[in-house]
C-alpha cells in the first residue's frame, strides 16, 4: 500500500505518536530512541556525530514543547508531509515541524524530520 491512499486520520493516528516521539528523544538528547524509527537512508544520513552535535548545542533541538498543533497533510509520490506548529519551552516564538512518513519494508518509517 502507498501511505497517500490512507486517510487524513489514518495518517494522523501513525504520525502523530512518533512526532512526539522524536520531541521526547530530542529533548533527552538520547540518539538511538531518536533514529529508531527513521528510515534506512535517512538514518545513515543523520550519523550519531551529528545529531549529538545538534542535541549538545542547540537549545530549541532540547526544549521542544510537547504540545504541538496539527497544520496539515501533504501527499506526493510514495510520501506523506505531516506539519506541526512548534514551540519550545525556552525560546519564544514558534517553528514549523516537517514529518515525512512513507513505507519501507512494509512498515511506515520516518524519511525526513525538521523543525524551521
Amino acid at each position: 500500500m502507498n501511505i497517500i491512499e490512507r486517510t487524513d486520520e489514518e495518517i494522523r493516528a501513525l504520525a502523530d505518536p512518533m512526532w512526539r516521539d522524536l520531541l521526547k528523544h530530542s529533548n533527552e538528547g538520547k540518539y538511538g530512541a531518536f533514529v529508531a524509527k527513521f528510515a534506512r537512508s535517512f538514518a545513515l544520513a543523520m550519523n550519531q556525530v551529528a545529531v549529538n552535535h545538534q542535541f549538545a548545542n542547540s537549545e530549541l533541538a532540547r526544549s521542544l514543547a510537547d504540545d504541538a498543533d496539527y497544520l496539515g497533510i501533504i501527499r506526493r509520490g510514495e510520501h506523506v508531509t505531516v506539519l506541526y506548529r512548534q514551540r519550545s519551552t525556552k525560546k519564544p516564538g514558534e517553528w514549523l515541524g516537517r514529518l515525512v512518513l512513507g513505507y519501507e519494508d512494509g512498515e511506515v518509517r520516518i524519511f525526513a524530520a525538521s523543525i524551521f
